[in-house]
């Protein structure tokens, strides 16, 4: 994986506006994460600067931002193993996808977990993550899902980085898919970087998207908590 230095925030993700958030509609599906992880610099699971406020650890669904300073080049990974309709249709009959191009210094890979012949955990914590599906449709199996960025912090710099998990598609930008046919439902994963310097933020293209998509996150940590009050 080749080192880039970034300077702009990469408009990534170009989801909908507030409104459109107001009426969105998720699937009736029970989706949970099996397991998630973090690498930073090799720190796996140990890193600071890890934000895990937007984010429901029961469903997997909402927003991870880290926040990474120190000059020299790093690495920044999310691992996520999530399951949908577990119980009713077994944990191996979904696939996985992508939809458009990742922008430099950002990988990623699909695959299963680890459990019978996958190695994306392993890539994942090399920060080598080889750009790969290996669950295409028409291959279901287990899926699993990594996304990571590589790059490089001049002195004074700091890099922010959100990884967005939704039942909701993005309009438009890199994301992975995961897909369960038997359900109609799917989970994807998405992400951003910025980097601010010591002089204030670079201005950050599609801003409204990237909001749209953060309080898409924090609506559904909502939902989930609600629902868990009503039972």
């Amino acid at each position: 994986m080749s080192r880039v230095q970034m300077k702009d925030f990469r408009p990534l993700v170009v989801a909908g506006t507030i409104a459109l958030l107001a009426s969105a509609q998720t699937s009736a599906a029970v989706v949970h994460v099996e397991e998630y992880a973090f690498n930073v610099d090799g720190a796996i699971n140990s890193a600071s600067g890890i934000n895990l406020g937007g984010f429901n650890t029961s469903t997997g669904l909402g927003v991870i931002r880290y926040t990474i300073t120190g000059a020299g080049s790093h690495f920044a990974d999310l691992f996520v193993d999530h399951e949908i309709d577990e119980n009713s249709n077994t944990f191996f009959n979904g696939s996985g996808a992508t939809s458009g191009v990742a922008a430099a210094g950002q990988s990623w890979e699909i695959d299963e977990p680890g459990f019978s012949f996958g190695n994306i955990y392993t890539h994942f914590t090399g920060s080598a993550l080889d750009n790969t599906n290996a669950v295409p449709a028409g291959s279901p199996d287990d899926v699993s899902m990594a996304m990571g960025w590589d790059f490089t912090l001049l002195t004074g710099e700091t890099a922010t980085i959100d990884f967005f998990l939704s039942e909701i598609a993005p309009f438009s930008g890199f994301y992975l898919a995961q897909s369960d046919p038997d359900s109609l439902a799917s989970i994807y994963l998405s992400s951003s970087m910025g980097i601010r310097g010591s002089g204030g933020t670079i201005p950050e293209p599609a801003s409204l998207g990237l909001m749209g998509l953060g309080l898409l996150g924090l609506w559904q940590v909502h939902r989930g908590k609600a629902a868990k009050q009503c039972v």
